[in-house]
């Protein structure tokens, strides 16, 4: 009677658990070297009324600028400040308290993107020249998972990204610059876009392409897919900023945030995706303050300084995180295991989940 008992028991534990786990599907977005200040704060005055960085332009400013942070920082990112922090969790405030910063030591691309999805700081990473990284990853091993095989995909503006997640070792759909999406039946929309970023100006040099490319296409093939992980990398906000362009770097953070909407406003009407997704917004490194906000490594003091944003069915809406706590960006990849109900493991340790996420 009591191993009856306890087998019906141990059942009705794991149905419970099952009906209040909810992601079935997960979405990051990296914006490449944004900043925390421009995410919590909005324009930096320091920055903006420097000539040098960021001459008068009254368009701009009349659009970004306001005196009060929380009005700026809405007209920054209005979906950020109107749905991500209603719905879901905004970790990275300094001015609270709470505190995210990058593990490794380096500060910069390459390695920011290791760890992010290794779970992992190798020091031996310290290039963004670096070969096929030889450490695992979490979208690969989630994409070996029964349900997730050739469901997990990356699209990015920068084609280094190819190397950081190892497209050579695990085969996955790891989309980058100059690369059509290829297959037997795609849309025509597909097709357009394919043709479309060659014929777009290398704006930032050879190797990266603008973010709206990389967005729809990555948004035309999760339309047509239906991918249950997928990876967008934005570079931007990076770019524009070692260029010393700080209106343009703004206007980069306003359209990523723009696609973020476009992005979530499909995944809630989409009923594979519908409720039952999350998305996660991350970066690889901070970047300088005042004079220094062009540059990062680990010469520039704040350039490990980071951010986590976070929204789906399984993350309590606690909105801007107030708490004085620290969290380490090698905390992210058993984070998105286990938002999918997997735990982690690779060939080598991994960081521990973040707490108070459920």
């Amino acid at each position: 009677m009591r191993t009856l008992f306890a087998v019906v028991f141990l059942s009705m534990a794991f149905q419970v658990g099952a009906q209040t786990h909810k992601t079935k599907n997960v979405v990051v977005v990296l914006m490449d070297g944004y900043r925390w200040k421009e995410i919590f704060q909005g324009a930096d005055s320091m920055i903006w009324d420097n000539r040098k960085w960021a001459p008068q332009d009254t368009g701009f400013r009349n659009q970004y600028w306001a005196d009060d942070v929380h009005v700026r920082r809405a007209k920054l990112m209005p979906f950020v400040w109107s749905t991500m922090v209603k719905n879901g969790q905004l970790y990275g405030n300094r001015d609270l308290g709470n505190l995210v910063n990058v593990r490794n030591n380096y500060w910069f691309s390459y390695p920011g993107r290791s760890e992010t999805f290794c779970g992992y700081y190798d020091s031996l990473v310290n290039s963004n020249s670096y070969p096929d990284n030889p450490n695992e990853n979490v979208l690969e091993f989630i994409n070996k998972q029964p349900g997730y095989q050739g469901k997990v995909v990356s699209f990015a503006s920068w084609d280094a990204v190819a190397r950081i997640i190892n497209r050579d070792r695990n085969g996955m759909l790891i989309n980058i610059y100059d690369e059509d999406v290829k297959g037997d039946h795609l849309t025509p929309v597909q097709n357009e876009l394919n043709v479309m970023q060659h014929n777009m100006p290398d704006v930032f040099g050879k190797g990266e392409r603008l973010d709206v490319m990389t967005f729809y296409m990555g948004k035309a093939y999760m339309q047509q897919n239906h991918p249950k992980v997928v990876y967008f990398d934005f570079g931007d906000t990076d770019d524009w900023a070692h260029m010393g362009k700080y209106a343009m770097y703004l206007d980069a953070a306003h359209k990523s945030d723009a696609m973020l909407s476009e992005l979530w406003s499909y995944l809630q009407s989409d009923p594979f995706y519908k409720d039952q997704t999350t998305l996660l917004v991350v970066c690889d490194h901070g970047r300088g303050y005042v004079d220094k906000w062009t540059s990062h490594g680990s010469a520039i003091p704040h350039a490990d300084e980071t951010y986590l944003l976070m929204m789906g069915p399984d993350t309590p809406a606690k909105g801007e995180m107030n708490n004085q706590t620290q969290i380490y960006q090698d905390q992210y990849a058993q984070t998105i295991a286990e938002l999918l109900g997997f735990h982690f493991t690779a060939n080598h340790p991994v960081g521990k989940p973040i707490q108070g996420t459920k």
